[in-house]
C-alpha cells in the first residue's frame, strides 16, 4: 500500500508555480487552493500532504525528515550544505549568485577584500578558490547599500534583474554559480518510498 508523501513548498511565487507542476502531474490537492489559514493540506485520493514554510526552512524539514521532498533555491542548499539528495533541476526562479561593486571601480588586489553579503559560506568558498583574503561582513537586508557607503569592496549576492544594481551605480563584477529551484528528498524517505518518488521524478521531469 502507498503512503503519503509528504512535501515541503517555499511560501510565495516560486511555491505557487512549483504546486502547479506537482498539480498538473497527478498530485493535486484541492483544499491548498482554498483561502484558509490551515498550514497543512492532504489529499487521501492522491496520497500527498503539502505544507507551506519560508522558503530558507524547506531544506531543514526535508533533511529532518518532517518532510518527504521539498522545493528549494540552489542558492540556499550550497550556502547551508543540507544533508539531502538533490533529485532534479526544476528550471524555476531561474538567476544566478554574482559580484558585485561600484560601477567602473575595481578593488585593490593588494588589500584584504572586504565582502558584504547574506550568503557567508559561498563568498568565503568562492574567494578561498582564487586564494583570495576576505573579510566577511554579514549582513541581512538590502546589501547593496554596503559597497556605496563605502562599507565594503564587493558584495556576494543573488542577481535576478540586474535592475537593483543599476540603479544604485553598481554592476557585476563576477558570476559565482547560475540559480533555479531544485527538488530535494529526505535521505531515509528516498530509501523507503523510493518507487514513489522516482514515480514523481519521471512525471516532473516529463512535464518541464
Amino acid at each position: 500500500m502507498e503512503q503519503v508523501i509528504n512535501i515541503a513548498l517555499p511560501k510565495g511565487r516560486l511555491g505557487e508555480r512549483a504546486y502547479e507542476v506537482f498539480e498538473n502531474i497527478g498530485y493535486g490537492c484541492p483544499a491548498l487552493r482554498e483561502n484558509s489559514r490551515r498550514l497543512i493540506f492532504e489529499s487521501r485520493e492522491n496520497k500527498v500532504r503539502y505544507f507551506w514554510v519560508k522558503p530558507s526552512d524547506v531544506a531543514v524539514y526535508v533533511e529532518r525528515g518532517a518532510a518527504d521532498v521539498g522545493v528549494v533555491g540552489k542558492d540556499i542548499l550550497l550556502e547551508k550544505g543540507f544533508d539531502v539528495y538533490e533529485l532534479l533541476d526544476l528550471g524555476m526562479g531561474r538567476c544566478r549568485m554574482c559580484v558585485a561593486g561600484v560601477k567602473g571601480k575595481r578593488p585593490n588586489p593588494e588589500l584584504t577584500l572586504r565582502v558584504a553579503t547574506k550568503f557567508p559560506n559561498v563568498a568565503r568558498e568562492f574567494y578561498r578558490k582564487k586564494s583570495r583574503e576576505i573579510d566577511i561582513i554579514k549582513l541581512h537586508g538590502s546589501i547593496e547599500i554596503a559597497p556605496i557607503l563605502g562599507m565594503s569592496d564587493v558584495i556576494v549576492d543573488i542577481v535576478e534583474t540586474g535592475t537593483t544594481l543599476k540603479e544604485n551605480d553598481l554592476e557585476v563584477l563576477e558570476e559565482i554559480f547560475p540559480i533555479s529551484a531544485r527538488l530535494i528528498a529526505n535521505r531515509v524517505s528516498y530509501k523507503f518510498k523510493n518507487e514513489q518518488i522516482q514515480a514523481m521524478c519521471r512525471k516532473m521531469e516529463a512535464s518541464l
